[in-house]
């Protein structure tokens, strides 16, 4: 409580003063927002992926259905092309060739650099029985192979792999079971041909999963993960993902609502989050939806607001930076549509 109103008024001049200049440092152009599809064949949408394929287009999927778990969720595509969405397509469904169908989940692309665009899924009844899946494209995204087993490994749970500075990959994965979260890191060095599954801090009692990785300017890999502390928690790694360092919560407010980061070609790292975690449960705080930047990955700084209204669900966001610098957002909007945002960020 501050007794003196003078003190006080200083004090406040002084935030904004060193939080603008912060802002400064930084300069946003938002070149479009728009959302990907006006008319869906599906009631509801979310967990949407982006990547970039290898004609400069970008391809983004998600999942869609009657609701989230639905035995009629599958996952379904878009390519944006000269400028223009293409219709979305329904890609793969969980059903197998089984009955009952099964609900399909949380798709996430990745193009290593080859050919080869790798879609990777999940199918089952719920998160706790879930199993992981992977289908590949071998024509920039305008169809795909049938689908393989990732049994027992799970792929990346959310957010896309990471290509370390030696060509390892590593995948971001997670548990979750009735009474534990925990997150682990798929790391392959064969470029994946075989896998070796990384624990980190599996002893925390802290819910963590849905990890975002970045590089640091030294080469150490930063591990933010989305947990249920209210804020986003991180682990690092300096021997190139085989191990990693004791879960502790940041300073970045999160209502334990998915996040996605990614490090730019300039060296900044950009974060794309929940920033409120007023609400006393989940679903509070996904009505606001921040962009930040950091050069360190412990000082963030907001650079734009993407959504900020007093109610409504924009979540689960997804990040790239394509071979243009442009840097792609998509993100879950109200769970009837996918929004999709492009922009360029420079450290001035």
């Amino acid at each position: 409580m501050c007794l003196k109103p003078a003190a006080c008024v200083l004090i406040l001049l002084l935030l904004i003063l060193i939080t603008t200049t912060a802002q400064q440092k930084y300069h946003v152009e938002v070149l479009s927002q728009e959302f990907i599809f006006q008319e869906a064949p599906f009631k509801q949408c979310h967990a949407s992926t982006l990547v970039e394929n290898g004609k400069g287009d970008i391809l983004a999927a998600w999942f869609g259905g009657d609701y989230e778990g639905a035995d009629d969720v599958c996952i379904w595509s878009a390519i944006k092309a000269h400028g223009q969405w293409s219709q979305p397509v329904k890609t793969i469904c969980g059903s197998n060739n089984t009955l009952p169908p099964i609900p399909c989940w949380n798709p996430v692309l990745f193009n290593p650099g080859d050919p080869t665009i790798y879609l990777y899924y999940k199918q089952g009844p719920s998160p706790r029985e879930w199993s992981g899946m992977v289908v590949t494209s071998s024509d920039q995204g305008q169809s795909w192979s049938k689908p393989i087993a990732l049994n027992p490994n799970l792929g990346p749970i959310k957010n896309k792999p990471l290509i370390t500075p030696s060509e390892t990959w590593l995948n971001p994965s997670s548990t979750e079971t009735t009474n534990r979260w925990q997150v682990f890191i798929e790391r392959s060095d064969d470029h994946g041909k075989t896998w070796t599954l990384i624990p980190v801090d599996t002893a925390n009692p802290a819910k963590v999963i849905q990890p975002a990785l970045i590089v640091l300017p030294d080469g150490t890999i930063q591990a933010l993960c989305r947990s249920n502390q209210n804020f986003i928690m991180e682990s690092f790694s300096e021997d190139d993902g085989l191990s990693w360092t004791s879960l502790q919560k940041t300073s970045i407010p999160n209502p334990n609502s998915g996040i996605d980061a990614l490090t730019l070609k300039n060296g900044l790292q950009l974060l794309v989050a929940n920033p409120d975690t007023s609400g006393k449960d989940w679903w509070n705080g996904r009505n606001r939806l921040s962009i930040s930047v950091s050069e360190d990955g412990k000082t963030w700084t907001e650079v734009f607001r993407a959504e900020d209204q007093p109610t409504g669900e924009f979540s689960y966001p997804a990040v790239i930076q394509a071979s243009d610098d442009v840097v792609h957002i998509s993100y879950t909007y109200n769970r009837t549509s996918i929004k999709h945002l492009a922009l360029k960020i420079e450290n001035l």
